[in-house]
């Protein structure tokens, strides 16, 4: 590509210290920094490379041509070619490398063109979530993909109602079949078919099948497809796929014979030897591989990473899709196997001229038993052949070679045929009987090729290139023509490549290809004599037309992509594709079907590889046999493959001239086929041979950049002044542009866009990165002087707060030294004065014991001379005392002697007088005369008594003055003693002093000798305990912290651990949660399934109803009476019905279709209901753990006290019923039958009288069991248990007329006689119970006693022992209570059975009286006294929330309820839920009347309405969130008035008795519930619809807040604007939406829990397509775009706050678009940034994270980009993750929704239903 000559004024600045590409034999371009200005007239630029090489680069001295500038570098990596600056080979090249290597991005557009470079890895970008993102994109809004190319085919098909081609060329080895695959899967997946025929899987199915028999392994490719293929893939008027059909071109047949190194042949061939051992395959006797010729002459039969077998498979599986049976694949499969065979047939010499086949050759056996010929044909004429002359038929044989060459013709020739077979059977499969209305073409087909050796086969290749080039370049041409023509720009011819001439050189008259037919035809024509004939005529008239030098076999032709030198050899054989006549015969007679079939079609085949004709398809690009006259074919038949080849490619071009093209340049990134590896020298080969440059050219030379007016002020705002600003916005670009570029020529203005020459924008980039770094560096200053300014003022405030402590601190030092001075001195003070006053102490302690010894000398030397003295006296005194004492001791014991010897007397005596005063005589004497001596001896002891005490007085007095007078001499003498030992002691005591002295001044000395050296050692040893302690101090210390470590360790473990536990536990919960969620949403995606198929069995019901010509007379399909959770049998007896009603239809009708759905209906039944049972099992569980057993013995006592009052009402009606009858008759006087006194009143009054004593009686039993009731309610609260629900009695009808009251009085003399019977009973009973309750009174007095006793017993005891006693006492009267009470539940029971037994019979007896007629009045007494009829007023009743219809106003109730309601009326003017209220209230009284065919009916008509009505208009969110709140209330009343306790809790007792009393419902209620889940997820689906179009331009695209993020130059796909136009949806329109849905729900009714799961839902929803969208777009990853989202999000979470929805848990489900945001807005450089990136996005994945930093765009020149070895880090940090490889969130996940129960404080009662809504025919009850 040429340099720029010259320099634009305006530009002329731009070569001062910019970067320029300089050329280099290695890497084609090289970067260089200008070192040095340039200035005009310089021979010279100074340069410096990358890698800091100084260079100085020779202009060119002629040209004086420039190199070419570098773009900015917020352009390099752009998503389209054509929006940089600067438009040259360098910047594409560099653009491309930038965006593969470093972004890993593979695709990238080029205007028109988009470029794919083949990655050779397989990347997760073509799933069908990104087909979902990109589905419905405008092209330039998203990043450049296959998906948006085929996209925008699809769009502009829809749109301009013309046929679409996407043209897929490249090399081989580019990629071109995937591009084209992948193109193709994606019409499949958006439009999907008009039928059940899978089409769309049809189509896909061919790739498999085409890529086995067409495709083969290169040096270039393991997978090149070695034929052109164009596939129409046909739409109907809906644009949905209804067919396809494939062409081929030019398949290269030589590839069956022969291979080079490295490379294989055509698949099929090795998968066949890889299945080999299959039992099937036996009979074709295969081998391995390289036990065939046509398979091993390329040494490497096997691929990596392919397995043959495998592929094999999937061969097989999509050749029975197309409908190609078991039969015809063996057939296909045997053709195959001979062909192998074929090929190792060996051929020997029998001569120089002449060749033979060995007999019983086992290949050629082979051969011939798979082809069903004889073995002697084959043979002899695979070494002959026939040779015609106009007269006679010679056989020659043929030598060696030859036979070899037309062996592999055969082999080729039969290839050929079987891939036509093939093709013509795949078409078959996907020819459609609609009408097509459309087409998409995909064309994949070779790109230009140049080898070392060039043939035929390169060169038809090269030669239709050149007619794709020319093709590509009149469009492009055309478009740019167009787009000048649009805007009003004056339009200059453009002069760019025109290949005409050389396509002339190919096809023109006398052209190369004219003249090898014509060579062809010459008899002996030669490859030598062609050539001459080209060097004749073309090599001196055209200049594209070339001759080697060094060859005569040989030709040069140059192309538009390069000169290519073709050798001759070969050319007539390949182009006259010869095969012997003979050997086909041969083949034709065979007896195998199948070859036949092959070749019956001979002479009318036109070529080996052109496609038979087909009907489908709208155009024909294979050459089709002229039907002329039969003697023409033999001409016909005689057509060169260069002629037929041009023909085809004659109608290709027509073709893709007749559709819109779409182009795909494939590139190979290299020839190693190694991943993500990028060779300039081979991009830049293919970048000029597939037209990419030339697109580029085109471009650059016209005005290459465009913006919009609204885009330039947007991005150069910055370059105006405040007055330049106007509120045009087109002039105000005017006049800046007027200002900024002086040259007019560098721009143009349009109607809508500014057109720029190349480089005017890079000049603008300049002169706005200038502007903006000056604007910077002011910002810089003032904030760097406010900062060095607050930093001085922080300093200053520090110093003086320094200062200020120093200061302080100095103070407080002096105040502590004058402290501490006047405290030493004070304690100097008192240690003086201690140790002068310890001193004297000491002395004065001593100065006393000298004293004190002194003192006790002197005593003890006194004490000694008085005992010396006083010793005589003491002794004498001492003598006498102890003679006297012996004296007296020896009297003692002489007077105690003589007393014993009297006294043993005196007894001697007295026993002798006892002996004598035993006999009478004896006491006789004594008694004489002994009175009186008693008296005498009494007088003479009374005198000797007195002589005594005077005696005894007198010795007393004695002994008194004789102690005294002792006791004094006794003193005297121990004075005397202790004196005179004395004065002994003193003396010896004053010796004994002074040695004492003498000793203690020794011992003194010593002590103080020892003492001084004690205190030494206690000196010593302080020091050392002092030591120690310190020591001891700091182990101390250090335990204490060892402890606290170690305490701190265990309370971290142990917080640890119970963090872990919590987390374990948390985790599991959950874990659980996740998996009860998972269920859910599984058995709710089954829902949908199910409704799915309902609605498509409905679908197909109705088309065949339209498709029946005669129905059935008298047949009429009638709805089932079902519930619809009979879901099996409901579908099993509406298909019964279908197949009914089928009958008579026309045969073509597909009844396997109806028996797949049905089987896969029955299947769904039995998941969904394996699925509920397992969700069920899981709620028990879940509230068995969660809560307690409920009391239900108080719904028992509730339902007595509930049928106590029905009873009481009951007989109340009736007793007011008796009295109006009774006053009617009484006040009825002018009747003469009637009147007073009458025999008939007198009857029917007295009757009635009895009738009301007996309902007294009644009322009196009622009082009875309601005060029995009562007593049993209060005695049995603590009880637990359950009981059967019972049945209410039913109410008696009003009686009209006169008949009625008859009947009611027979009825009520029955019911009379049957209640007076039970109160009998009662009585019965009521007596024993009394018996009862005085014994039980009696048993009470006991207790009482006992208790008594027990009291006064407890009193004795100790506190414990008491406390102890009165447990065991209140345990045992428990137990003895509960017992009492749990008999008489029993009896209870019983009697309450038996109450319901006789209330059955009674409510029976009742209806059947109603329905009777009278019987018992005798006609007689009718006549004669006929009863006029009597009015009986009614009294009006309460009201009990019940409505009544009749069965025939069922459809007419369903008809204005449901299906005719306006939501909008009903949900401004009425109560929330009122449709919901009014259907329960009708079910209510169904239930009443105990009608379950009603119920059923009611029940069954409003579950398929509501169907019928969300079907009818699903679309529209209000009606979908009307009927999902009702059906929620419905539910909710359902539970409600079950009659379950756990729901009854939350009701009033007014609502508990409006329970339902009959029916168990629960059914319906999971019936209901499988409803609203169907409604909730059409609700999803209706508000993802209408929030879909505004979530990407208001969350993205929508610039919330102006000038943050500027807007970059943008190529031919101009992406939507940001700015915010009429019509653009803003982030305003989102929360506008967002509150229009909240409000709606809110007047619904919706329960507050649905709408936070909705809402949640919503946000799930815009946070998902949001992130979707900015992981595929590359512009739209840049820091201000991360502020945006920011801001965006913080819009919806104050919202959400507004609407008081934070904890619905909406915010968790934008944490992944929040992180993105935030990972666009944190530093991204050091491994500290990525550690805080992987610790920051955790609710981002691997693979996002990596995209997000891949695709980050700097806006600006300040920002950098993200380098690769940082991604690498983040890739390294997060490879343990375990998480999901998928890039892109799912769109579709709907969260499982729960109902919770929420019961409603509405009375039924009063509910009024309004007029409007014409239910007059409901009657209140």
């Amino acid at each position: 590509m040429s340099t720029i000559s010259s320099i634009p004024t305006s530009a002329s600045g731009l070569y001062c210290q910019d970067s320029v590409w300089i050329p280099d034999p290695e890497e084609v371009w090289r970067s260089a920094e200008l070192t040095k200005d340039y200035k005009q007239g310089d021979a010279l630029l100074h340069l410096q490379l990358e890698d800091g090489t100084d260079l100085e680069h020779k202009l060119d001295p002629k040209t004086k041509n420039l190199p070419h500038l570098r773009n900015p570098d917020i352009l390099v990596g752009e998503n389209d070619l054509t929006a940089l600056s600067y438009l040259h080979e360098p910047a594409v090249l560099h653009n491309l490398k930038v965006r593969f290597i470093d972004s890993k991005l593979i695709y990238t557009y080029c205007g028109i063109v988009l470029v794919a470079i083949n990655p050779y890895e397989t990347l997760p970008i073509y799933g069908t979530d990104i087909i979902n993102a990109y589905s419905g994109q405008n092209m330039g809004d998203m990043d450049p993909h296959i998906f948006a190319v085929a996209e925008e085919a699809y769009k502009q098909m829809a749109r301009d109602e013309r046929n679409q081609s996407i043209i897929v060329s490249g090399e081989s080895g580019a990629g071109k079949t995937v591009s084209a695959k992948y193109a193709m899967r994606y019409f499949a997946t958006v439009s999907g078919s008009a039928s059940e025929a899978n089409v769309e899987e049809k189509v896909l199915a061919s790739n498999p099948i085409m890529e086995a028999i067409g495709n083969a392994k290169t040096t270039r490719n393991d997978n090149s497809s070695r034929f052109g293929k164009y596939i129409e893939i046909g739409f109907d008027k809906k644009y949905h796929i209804i067919g396809a059909n494939m062409r081929t071109y030019l398949l290269e047949k030589s590839r069956v014979v022969f291979q080079a190194d490295e490379e294989r042949n055509y698949h099929i061939f090795y998968q066949l030897c890889a299945s080999a051992h299959l039992p099937e395959f036996k009979a074709l006797k295969l081998g391995g591989a390289n036990d065939f010729h046509y398979t091993k002459q390329g040494r490497n039969p096997v691929i990596d990473g392919v397995d043959d077998a495998k592929e094999m498979s999937t061969t097989r599986n999509a050749f029975i899709l197309l409908g190609i049976n078991e039969s015809y694949q063996m057939g296909l499969f045997q053709v195959l196997a001979a062909i192998l065979h074929l090929g190792n047939v060996e051929v020997k010499d029998r001569d120089a001229d002449s060749s033979i086949i060995p007999p019983n050759n086992r290949h050629l056996t082979v051969f011939c038993e798979l082809m069903g010929v004889t073995y002697q044909d084959m043979s002899h004429w695979l070494c002959h052949r026939k040779l015609k002359t106009a007269t006679e038929t010679y056989i020659k044989p043929i030598p060696k070679l030859q036979a070899i060459n037309a062996r592999d013709a055969l082999a080729k020739h039969i290839y050929a045929k079987l891939f036509n077979w093939i093709v013509d059977h795949v078409n078959k499969a996907l020819h459609s009987t609609v009408k097509q209305h459309s087409f998409i073409g995909v064309l994949d087909i070779y790109g230009f090729e140049t080898f070392e050796i060039n043939s035929f086969e390169q060169f038809c290749i090269n030669y239709a290139n050149e007619k794709l080039q020319q093709q590509f370049n009149m469009h492009v041409f055309k478009l740019e023509q167009e787009e000048y023509m649009k805007e009003q720009i004056p339009w200059t011819l453009i002069d760019f490549y025109d290949n005409q001439p050389c396509i002339n050189l190919i096809e023109a008259k006398m052209g190369i290809l004219d003249l090898l037919d014509e060579e062809c035809k010459m008899p002996k024509g030669s490859d030598d004599s062609w050539a001459q004939k080209l060097y004749n005529t073309h090599l001196k008239t055209c200049t594209l037309f070339e001759k080697p030098r060094m060859s005569n076999k040989a030709f040069i032709i140059q192309h538009f992509a390069d000169k290519v030198e073709y050798q001759c050899d070969g050319f007539l054989e390949k182009n006259k594709d010869t095969v012997n006549e003979e050997q086909i015969h041969v083949l034709k007679a065979s007896k195998f079907d199948l070859l036949v079939e092959l070749f019956q079609d001979e002479e009318k085949a036109t070529s080996p590889t052109g496609a038979p004709p087909t009907t489908g398809g709208r155009t024909r690009l294979s050459v089709k046999p002229d039907k002329g006259k039969p003697g023409k074919s033999s001409k016909e038949h005689k057509k060169t493959v260069g002629l037929q080849f041009r023909n085809s490619l004659q109608l290709l071009m027509e073709t893709l001239n007749a559709t819109t093209p779409h182009y795909v340049r494939c590139i190979k990134p290299n020839d190693y086929k190694h991943a993500f590896t990028f060779d300039p020298k081979r991009a830049v080969q293919q970048l000029r041979a597939c037209g990419v440059l030339e697109t580029i050219r085109i471009s650059a030379a016209g005005f290459p950049s465009r913006w919009t007016y609204q885009e330039f002020f947007s991005r150069y705002r910055v370059l105006m002044k405040q007055k330049d600003v106007l509120a045009d916005k087109k002039m105000t670009c005017k006049n800046v542009l007027e200002k900024l570029v002086q040259d007019p020529d560098k721009y143009q203005f349009g109607k809508t866009k500014i057109f720029f020459r190349a480089g005017q924008v890079a000049y603008l980039e300049k002169l706005r990165a200038d502007k903006l770094r000056a604007a910077c560096i002011r910002i810089q200053k003032t904030i760097r002087c406010w900062l060095a300014r607050k930093k001085f003022l922080r300093m200053k405030r520090a110093a003086i707060t320094i200062q200020r402590h120093v200061r302080g601190y100095q103070a407080r030092c002096l105040a502590t030294f004058l402290r501490r001075t006047r405290a030493a001195i004070i304690i100097q003070k008192y240690q003086r004065m201690y140790v002068a006053r310890t001193m004297y102490r000491r002395k004065q302690a001593a100065a006393l014991a000298m004293q004190c010894i002194l003192r006790a000398y002197m005593a003890r030397q006194l004490y000694k001379l008085l005992r010396e003295h006083k010793a005589v006296i003491i002794q004498k005194m001492v003598r006498g005392w102890l003679a006297r004492q012996w004296y007296k001791r020896s009297l003692d014991a002489l007077v105690y002697l003589q007393c014993c010897v009297r006294r043993m007397r005196a007894k001697r005596e007295l026993k002798k007088l006892k002996i004598e005063a035993r006999s009478v005589e004896h006491y006789k004497k004594l008694n004489i005369g002994m009175e009186n001596k008693i008296m005498q001896l009494q007088r003479k002891v009374d005198e000797q008594n007195k002589e005594n005490r005077t005696l005894t007085e007198r010795l007393n007095g004695l002994e008194v003055a004789h102690t005294a007078e002792s006791e004094r001499l006794r003193r005297e003498l121990s004075r005397l003693r202790c004196a005179e030992e004395d004065a002994k002691n003193s003396n010896n005591r004053v010796i004994t002093l002074q040695e004492e002295l003498e000793r203690l001044r020794a011992e003194l000395q010593s002590t103080q000798k020892e003492k001084k050296a004690i205190e030494d050692w206690a000196q010593t040893y302080q020091d050392e305990m002092e030591k120690m302690i310190s020591e001891l101090k700091d182990q101390n210390s250090l335990l204490k912290n060892e402890k606290n470590d170690l305490n701190r360790i265990i309370q971290e473990q142990g917080q640890q651990w119970t963090e872990k536990m919590q987390r374990a536990l948390k985790e599991e919960t959950t874990q659980l949660e996740s998996d009860l969620n998972e269920e859910r949403s599984r058995y709710q995606n089954l829902l949908t399934e199910h409704l799915r198929l309902e609605e498509k069995y409905d679908d197909l019901k109705e088309e065949i109803s339209l498709s029946v010509n005669v129905p059935k007379p008298g047949h009429r399909r009638t709805d089932s009476t079902h519930s619809s959770n009979e879901s099996e049998y409901t579908y099993n007896s509406e298909f019964a019905e279908s197949e009914e009603g089928s009958r008579g239809m026309e045969p073509s009708l597909d009844m396997a279709l109806f028996l797949k759905l049905q089987k896969r209906v029955t299947e769904l039944e039995q998941e969904k209901q394996g699925l509920q049972n397992e969700l069920d099992r899981k709620d028990e569980q879940f509230q068995r753990d969660h809560e307690e057993h409920k009391k239900a013995r108080s719904a028992e006592l509730e339902y007595e006290s509930l049928k106590r009052q029905e009873l009481e009402s009951e007989n109340k009606k009736l007793k007011h019923n008796l009295n109006d009858m009774r006053q009617s008759l009484m006040g009825n006087t002018g009747a003469a039958s009637a009147a007073p006194g009458s025999p008939a009143y007198k009857v029917l009054l007295d009757q009635l009288n009895s009738s009301n004593e007996e309902l007294e009686v009644r009322k009196e039993e009622v009082l009875i069991l309601r005060s029995q009731l009562v007593s049993q309610k209060e005695a049995m609260q603590h009880k637990e248990t359950m009981t059967e629900p019972l049945h209410h009695v039913e109410d008696v009808h009003k009686l009209t007329d006169a008949k009625e009251i008859s009947q009611a009085y027979m009825g009520l003399k029955d019911t009379n006689r049957l209640l007076e019977s039970q109160l009998q009973s009662q009585r019965r009973s009521h007596e024993s119970e009394l018996e009862v309750l005085r014994g039980e009174l009696q048993s009470v007095k006991e207790e009482n006693n006992r208790q008594q006793q027990l009291l006064a017993q407890n009193l004795q005891l100790p506190p414990e022992a008491r406390i102890e006693a009165s447990l065991q006492h209140e345990i045992t009267r428990l137990t003895n209570e509960n017992l009492d009470l749990m008999e008489q539940l029993e009896k209870q029971d019983k009697t309450v059975r038996k109450l319901k037994k006789q209330l059955k019979v009674f409510a029976k007896k009742i209806n059947d009286l109603e329905g009777g007629q009278i019987e018992n009045v005798s006609p007689g007494q009718m006549a004669d006294e006929p009863i006029r009829p009597v009015s009986i007023p009614r009294r009006e009743k309460d009201f009990q929330g019940m409505l009544e219809y009749k069965k025939e106003d069922e459809l007419k109730l369903v008809k204005n309820l449901i299906l005719e309601l306006k939501p909008r009326g009903v949900a401004v003017n009425l109560i929330p839920g009122l449709p919901a209220y009014i259907l329960f209230m009708c079910l209510r009284h169904a239930d009443y009347i105990n009608d379950d065919q009603k119920v059923r009916a009611l029940l069954t008509s409003t579950i398929n309405s509501i169907k019928k009505i969300l079907k009818k208009r699903g679309d529209d969110f209000e009606t979908v969130s009307f009927w999902l709140a009702n059906t929620c209330r419905f539910l909710h009343c359902l539970k409600q008035y079950s009659g379950d306790e756990q729901f009854m809790k939350y009701n009033t007792p007014k609502q508990n008795e409006h329970c339902l009393s009959n029916f168990d419902l629960a059914e319906y209620r999971q019936v209901l519930s499988d409803l609203a889940i169907q409604i909730y997820q059409q609700l999803i689906k209706c508000m993802e619809n209408i929030l879909q179009p505004m979530i990407v331009s208001g969350m993205l695209e929508h610039e919330t807040i102006q000038g943050v993020s500027g807007v970059k130059p943008t190529g031919l796909r101009k992406r939507t604007s940001s700015i915010a136009d009429e019509g653009t949806y803003t982030l305003d329109s989102i929360i506008r939406q967002l509150n229009s849905f909240h409000s709606i729900m809110c007047q619904h009714g919706t329960d507050p829990e649905l709408i936070k799961q909705v809402v949640k839902q919503q946000f799930y929803i815009i946070g998902a397509v949001t992130l979707n969208n900015l992981l595929l777009r590359k512009d739209m990853c840049s820091w201000s775009k991360g502020m945006q989202i920011r801001y965006n999000v913080s819009q919806l979470e104050e919202w959400l706050r507004d609407k008081n929805l934070v904890v619905c848990g909406a915010m968790e489900t934008l944490q992944p678009l929040i992180q993105a945001a935030q990972l666009l807005q944190v530093k991204k450089k050091t491994d500290e940034d990525a550690e805080a990136i992987c610790s920051m996005c955790n609710a981002l994945t691997t693979s996002q994270i990596v995209k997000v930093l891949n695709l980050y765009t700097p806006v600006n020149a300040f920002e950098e980009r993200v380098s690769v070895t940082f991604i690498r880090t983040i890739q390294t940090r997060l490879r343990d993750r375990k998480e999901s490889p998928q890039l892109l969130l799912d769109t579709k996940i709907i969260y499982p929704v729960t109902f919770p129960f929420n019961p409603s404080p509405l009375a039924l009662e009063t509910i009024q239903i309004p007029g409007s809504l014409n239910l007059a025919f409901l009657t209140r009850v």
